[in-house]
């Protein structure tokens, strides 16, 4: 069974503080825009208390689909901090019931003029710090680490995710709108992955504004203020097609909407959370009639 779910970044919620929107109106929102799933958000921005966390999921009707985490997996002197954060967000999962944690690397590391690039030690270190935290969250918390391909970090392009699949046993999130980003072919690459998949993002591409970036017009990180992640219904990814390939395969997990918020969004991050959902319902709620 697909769990349709919604995350805090969709509201702009990138950092544990520093955001417009508080905790409680976060989960308030989501809620309102009609989900039952929600992702915690970055460590810290609902609290460490899980009670609270999970008086305040209960009151709203929600269920807990998990962490994400970003980290800068290619610089060597963070691995501390990593171990450090894995703990702390393993303790307040363990006590929250939830199983999953994904990972992604920082894009904002890297420096304009050299995104997403590393060198083969760099490589390896990224590596060794996936491997280190999938049998940390495995073995000490039994949570399992899926690792989302970001981009512009290390890991976002089809060869770069194959290698990684293969020097590591972790599980994939798949995000449809990063894997997109690059103009790559989202359902392919599912069908060929399909057993590595463990988490679905679900997002889709502008293709206006992802021509500027791959005709070199416009960098990666300033892409999305200009809005590269359109509303589901609108972009380069045929997301109906996405859900039809879920329903077909069995999916039994979790599908989070991440909508990036562009500067001049047209909806607000409420109004668009519920266009997605619509969307997404109408989607399933067709595909399943046929099976």
């Amino acid at each position: 069974m697909i769990k349709l779910g919604n995350a805090p970044c969709s509201w702009g919620v990138f950092y544990s503080t520093g955001n417009t929107i508080t905790a409680e109106g976060y989960l308030d929102a989501v809620a309102r825009a009609g989900y039952r799933v929600t992702e915690l958000g970055p460590l810290g921005f609902l609290g460490e208390d899980p009670v609270w966390i999970a008086d305040a999921l209960a009151t709203r009707g929600l269920e807990l689909a998990g962490a994400a985490h970003v980290h800068t997996l290619a610089d060597p002197a963070t691995a501390g901090g990593l171990t450090e954060s894995l703990h702390r967000i393993g303790r307040l999962l363990g006590a929250l019931g939830s199983r999953d944690l994904i990972l992604m690397d920082e894009s904002e590391w890297y420096p304009e003029t050299a995104e997403g690039l590393v060198d083969a030690a760099g490589w390896q270190v990224a590596m060794t710090m996936i491997r280190d935290a999938d049998r940390l969250m495995r073995e000490e918390y039994g949570v399992r680490l899926h690792l989302h391909p970001h981009v512009g970090t290390c890991i976002e392009r089809e060869a770069q995710i194959d290698r990684m699949l293969e020097e590591t046993e972790v599980s994939l999130c798949f995000d449809t709108g990063h894997h997109a980003f690059w103009d790559q072919d989202v359902l392919a690459y599912m069908d060929r992955v399909w057993d590595r998949i463990g988490f679905m993002h679900l997002k889709n591409v502008d293709p206006v504004v992802r021509a500027r970036v791959l005709a070199g017009q416009l960098g990666v990180n300033r892409s999305f203020a200009e809005g590269v992640m359109s509303p589901l219904r609108e972009g380069a990814v045929d997301i109906a097609a996405v859900m039809r390939l879920l329903i077909a395969r069995h999916y039994d997990g979790y599908a989070i909407v991440e909508q990036d918020p562009a500067e001049d969004a047209a909806l607000s991050p409420d109004a668009l959370a519920r266009s997605n959902l619509d969307y997404l319902t109408a989607i399933t709620d067709r595909a399943e009639q046929q099976q």
